[in-house]
């Protein structure tokens, strides 16, 4: 059964089924701040509503609202002073549970709808999602208007074309003729989709909507009602878009309540009681390794999916140019201060060092290098802002200012950046820190943050083992490798993949090892610590779903 929605937005969920099948280049929702796009006024007047929501109380109409909570503070030094619902779990996850039948009943093309109009008016608020992901994750404008908007709305897309498709396999109605010597056996089968129940996504404080966009679309295009956990640094971009939700599926004649704002502070958390409650049949979890364990674990009632930490690599072997090679890694470390999942983290070369044009560049010389890289691209403090953002939560300041007493050679100590608009902003320079190959216990474990370790190895095969080793053991997302000679990169290719690790090839210009690609790249592989699961193929939205059938002989 169609729906107007999907009518509407029709011509662009059939080019993102194509795109995904393809893994293609696509974009649906354009990715440049331009006034000609989203409108004249549109920056301003979002900036205005975002000044707008400080200091007041987020209203949501949804049920079981037993107070306020709130705690956000913006990495460039405000509070944000915004309260939103505290929930009672029992009677938001009862009003949830209560929506879906309506809303699996409706039909595939009318959720999927419904979905699409969500994007298309999340897309409309860019710009405002912009503001609330800068102030609430530390990321530079730009980025946040990007991967906070344009680029998650993709992702969501991306969720939304693989549930059509995966559902749209199972025919509604069919009749099944088996053929016999006297005559055939005829019976007419139905068939329904059926949704698991209530889905809860866990929100991470670095990417709160890139992060989160898949898994609430999957859910709800799929059938299932959703609680929207946010982290409780970064709750506003969340908390716009359950705004948004609530009012596209209450003017389509749907419960809003299929999609609720479960919010805390770190003080007083909510994640274990509700992510291990009866009612909740899927959860979804962005965030470090340690907790997504612990969900794992305990949320025995549910489907868990999770995306946890990684120790990424880059594997030096050879290179024909070093400033290219340098200047796309000095961007790769810089970019939103390492605070990124797929940042890399571990540098390994050999300790005799690369071949650069076919001559031979020691370790300290590369060293010495990467740090002057660096320091040119953030030179100037205006254009570096832009580049580190601000440092999210201040523990990472913490675990930077640590690192240089717990192991390693300081080749480039981090500095304090002033931000020119926001002076109390917390931003930093990369560090970097020169390692032994046996100093495994300093490098070997995820340092979030701007931090890097250049470990000299004994060879290029060491850095490999090495690299494969830490992918399989602790996790990793990507995986870099420079190098001339085609067998390495085989060899590096092959390894890393097999151990889960997306391996990008020789990368220079403007395209880093830390960028992902909705509708192309797998994101996460699920084959190693990293995540259990891939955020980008069918098995991420087919297992939120069951099939019924019935059977009736004609």
């Amino acid at each position: 059964m169609s729906h107007p929605f999907f009518e509407r937005h029709q011509e662009t969920l059939e080019q993102a089924v194509a795109t995904v099948r393809s893994r293609t280049y696509w974009s649906a929702y354009p990715e440049i701040p331009s006034g000609k796009i989203y409108g004249e006024t549109a920056k301003a007047d979002s900036e205005a509503a975002f000044n707008a929501r400080l200091n007041k109380p987020f209203e949501i109409d949804q049920p079981g609202t037993t107070g306020r909570v709130g705690a956000e503070t913006s990495p460039y030094g405000m509070a944000l002073e915004i309260t939103y619902p505290r929930a009672d779990l029992d009677v938001l996850l009862k009003a949830a549970k209560a929506a879906n039948p309506e809303w699996r009943d409706a039909g595939i093309e009318a959720r999927v709808g419904v979905c699409l109009e969500i994007l298309a008016r999340l897309n409309k608020r860019s710009f405002e999602i912009a503001y609330a992901v800068m102030h609430t994750t530390g990321q530079a404008f730009m980025m946040a208007f990007q991967a906070g908007g344009p680029h998650a709305q993709d992702r969501g897309l991306e969720a939304v074309a693989f549930a059509y498709d995966e559902m749209k396999r199972v025919p509604a109605k069919v009749v099944w003729e088996k053929p016999g010597k006297t005559e055939s056996i005829k019976l007419e089968k139905t068939y329904r989709i059926l949704p698991r129940g209530v889905g809860v996504v866990v929100g991470v404080s670095t990417f709160p909507t890139w992060n989160s966009y898949p898994a609430i679309f999957a859910d709800l295009a799929t059938g299932n009602a959703v609680v929207v956990k946010p982290h409780p640094g970064a709750i506003l971009p969340l908390a716009l878009t359950v705004e948004t939700a609530r009012a596209v599926l209450k003017e389509a004649g749907f419960d809003p309540n299929l999609v609720t704002l479960a919010a805390d502070t770190v003080e007083a958390p909510i994640t274990k009681q509700l992510v291990t409650h009866r009612d909740v049949a899927i959860v979804d979890f962005t965030g470090g390794t340690a907790f997504g364990d612990w969900i794992e674990q305990n949320a025995r009632q549910a489907i868990v999916f999770t995306e946890k930490a990684g120790v990424n690599a880059v594997i030096l072997d050879s290179v024909p140019d070093l400033p290219g090679v340098v200047g796309n890694l000095a961007f790769t470390l810089s970019l939103y201060s390492g605070q990124m999942c797929t940042t890399s983290q571990n540098i390994f070369l050999p300790k005799d060092g690369i071949l650069v044009g076919g001559q031979r560049v020691s370790v300290a010389d590369f060293a010495k290098a990467l740090a002057g890289g660096i320091e040119k691209l953030l030179g100037d403090p205006a254009r570096a802002v832009e580049i580190l953002g601000a440092i999210q939560n201040p523990a990472t300041v913490r675990r930077l200012e640590a690192a240089p007493s717990e192991g390693g050679e300081v080749v480039l100590p981090s500095k304090s950046v002033t931000h020119p608009q926001f002076p109390q902003a917390r931003v930093r320079t990369p560090l970097i820190l020169k390692v032994r190959a046996d100093q495994e216990k300093v490098y070997d474990r995820e340092m979030f943050g701007p931090i890097t370790y250049l470990i000299a190895t004994e060879s290029t095969d060491d850095s490999i083992a090495r690299a494969a080793r830490a992918a399989r053991e602790r996790g990793a997302i990507t995986c870099a490798i420079y190098s001339t000679d085609p067998k390495v990169l085989a060899k590096v290719s092959e390894q890393a993949t097999a151990a889960g690790a997306a391996t990008s090839c020789n990368l220079l210009g403007n395209i880093y090892v830390n960028q992902s690609a909705a509708f192309s790249d797998y994101h996460v592989s699920g084959a190693n610590p990293a995540g259990n699961a891939t955020l980008t193929d069918a098995a991420y939205v087919t297992t939120r779903f069951h099939v019924g059938q019935s059977r009736v002989p004609v």
